[in-house]
């Protein structure tokens, strides 16, 4: 479980995180989003220990981050651009994750996303030589190849044709029915809709709204979480948190 608390965060004398206060659980899918400048980013990288808050707490399994990044070792962090050593093959790339990050990677699930991925014919090729949508693929690998209890996936079907797209999702959900934690941020409303249990809409720093999917888009009014966050998003409209 992530447990955040009177999260604050500023840049100079812009706050961008303003008392947040969130409770994610294991066994679920929660999205984060909200429009650019919302925050959302920040309150990511406040997660994985890359931005360090003002002030306020979180917690991982019940125990303080601050000062103590060894928690780090359970999260599956798949950026939404991965920056890979260009001159390296794809499995050169594998072997140096392996080596730094010791004992603990998962041949099953490795071999699993290869076959998925059909990266086979790419472990000889560099880097440098791939397309974007490969390059994304070796991305989720490297997180999901540790077999961690947290995932944080920045927009990670971006890139992505169907079938990849539809593997990584499933992928996404059997983790989930192991009981693990993931967060997802994605500009993909229909994605969100398929994948996301619950839903943590930041808007100017803040909470402005949270709960499942399916209650996001009841009490908007509208069929579906496109046009539910669209509502969100007008000017002057403005929801409570749950």
């Amino acid at each position: 479980m992530v447990e955040i608390k009177d999260l604050f965060k500023r840049f100079g004398r812009t706050e961008v995180l303003k008392g947040i206060n969130l409770t994610i659980r294991k066994g679920k899918v929660t999205a984060v989003l909200g429009p650019n400048g919302s925050g959302k980013t920040t309150l990511i990288k406040t997660i994985l220990g890359l931005v360090i808050p003002n002030s306020g707490k979180i917690l991982v399994n019940g125990k303080n981050i601050k000062n103590d990044y060894n928690y780090r070792k359970i999260i599956g962090y798949m950026p939404q651009q991965a920056v890979f050593p260009e001159d390296l093959t794809v499995r050169e790339v594998v072997k140096m994750l392996m080596d730094v990050r010791g004992k603990g990677y998962n041949p099953k699930i490795l071999k699993s996303f290869v076959n998925g991925f059909d990266l086979d014919r790419y472990y000889s090729k560099k880097i440098r030589t791939l397309s974007g949508g490969t390059k994304q693929k070796i991305n989720a690998l490297t997180a999901f190849m540790f077999d961690p209890e947290i995932f944080i996936l920045d927009e990670p079907t971006v890139g992505l044709d169907p079938i990849s797209s539809s593997f990584l999702k499933d992928k996404i959900r059997d983790e989930v029915e192991k009981g693990k934690l993931v967060i997802i941020t994605s500009h993909i409303m229909g994605e969100v809709e398929e994948i996301a249990d619950d839903l943590v809409f930041i808007l100017e720093g803040k909470v402005y709204l949270k709960g499942t999917v399916e209650e996001v888009i009841k009490m908007s009014g509208e069929r579906n979480l496109e046009r539910a966050i669209a509502k969100l998003m007008e000017k002057g409209y403005h929801v409570k948190a749950s």
